[in-house]
């Protein structure tokens, strides 16, 4: 097995702000810098030698899940893929008296002189002043998502929703608007974090003032874009679709704001895609928009979903699309079992040739009942 010598001075990397720290391919520490052992109470005696999990950080990720193993571990996924983080990913980190902590962690494999990857870096910095700020913004942002409905034997309407970071830049809603009919709102804002959760917050607005417009989806779709491009001025949009579910009828009505299509897995089986022609709400002001109307039938499964759900690339450079996403969803026994958004996760990351997603995740499901 290679090893790795370290070509800076130890001074240097002592002297940094930010913990660092060297592991081999096997994830066992070779390197434990003084401002690591500052920020986790964990000495280099204690460390070096040891692999990363042998309850020493421990990472957990925001949701309390172990990144330990191999395919939600940053460094292992910084190795495997051969890349480094374009920005920091916040977990918790076990130290040695004062518990968990947040981190901000960003990672990078290292090279030997052929190029071959033979171990990884990691540095990160104590997080735990933003991350008040930014678990506050969550706990407000999570109240703006509106999906309490009531109980139909007709129709189940189901979110699921993974945010990059701790706050995200997808909205959605759905919205009881008479005995029969439902409205939904899905929305990608441009981005994500702290600008584009504020956007959000925006849309969530406009979604109490106008729902009812929706049994017009295009009236609903034209009045939220003229009220954000007022705010963005087109500095920003938000991709989405928008409609109304018809429980009596088994119909739907939608508009699309550059959003991706609209998936029906049948009863039988076949997949069918719909989508519409429309501008990304907040790009321009005096646009108008097209409906789409289609049927289903008892039994039928109806997707809706971000770009993040199928706009991720694979080590080839090919995208997943929405046909590759439903091919993991089946493989995953979708739609006879439930979504696992967890499980979901880890086969987009089995695919992807990234450290982690790189964008909001979010699927707005509606069951017909069989």
């Amino acid at each position: 097995m290679k090893t790795i010598n370290l070509p800076i001075a130890e001074v240097i990397l002592d002297s940094l702000n930010d913990g660092l720290y060297v592991c081999d391919m096997e994830r066992r520490i070779l390197y434990w810098s003084k401002s690591a052992e500052r920020i986790t109470g964990w000495t280099a005696e204690e460390v070096v030698g040891h692999f990363c999990r042998e309850n020493i950080l421990s990472h957990e990720d925001k949701d309390g899940r172990q990144l330990c193993g191999e395919e939600f571990c940053p460094m292992y996924r910084s190795m495997v893929t051969n890349t480094a983080s374009t920005c920091p990913v916040i977990v918790f980190g076990l130290t040695k008296h004062r518990g968990r902590i947040p981190m901000a962690v960003s990672v990078s494999p290292i090279h030997d002189k052929e190029g071959r990857v033979i171990g990884g870096v990691e540095s990160f910095s104590d997080f735990s002043e933003t991350y008040l700020d930014l678990e506050c913004a969550k706990r407000i942002q999570t109240l703006s998502l509106e999906c309490d409905l009531p109980q139909d034997c007709r129709v189940s309407l189901n979110s699921f929703y993974l945010p990059h970071d701790m706050i995200g830049g997808d909205y959605y809603a759905f919205r009881q608007l008479n005995a029969d009919c439902y409205g939904f709102l899905l929305a990608d804002v441009m981005g994500h974090g702290v600008s584009a959760a504020l956007h959000t917050m925006h849309l969530s607005a406009l979604w109490r003032r106008y729902s009812q417009n929706l049994l017009s989806p295009p009236e609903f779709a034209k009045l939220v874009n003229w009220e954000l491009c007022k705010i963005v001025k087109g500095e920003s949009f938000a991709t989405a679709v928008c409609g109304i579910i018809d429980a009596n009828r088994k119909a739907v009505r939608f508009v699309s704001a550059g959003g991706p299509p609209l998936v029906l897995i049948g009863r039988d089986g076949n997949t069918h895609h719909f989508t519409t022609t429309g501008y990304p709400f907040g790009m321009l002001s005096d646009i108008d928009y097209e409906e789409r109307e289609f049927s289903c039938v008892n039994g039928d499964n109806l997707l809706m979903f971000t770009d993040g759900a199928i706009e991720i690339l694979n080590a080839d450079g090919h995208m997943l699309k929405s046909e590759g996403l439903i091919d993991l969803l089946k493989s995953l026994d979708y739609p006879r079992s439930q979504i696992e958004i967890s499980r979901l996760q880890k086969a987009l990351l089995c695919f992807s040739n990234g450290i982690r997603l790189d964008d909001d995740l979010t699927i707005l499901e509606v069951r017909f009942a069989d």
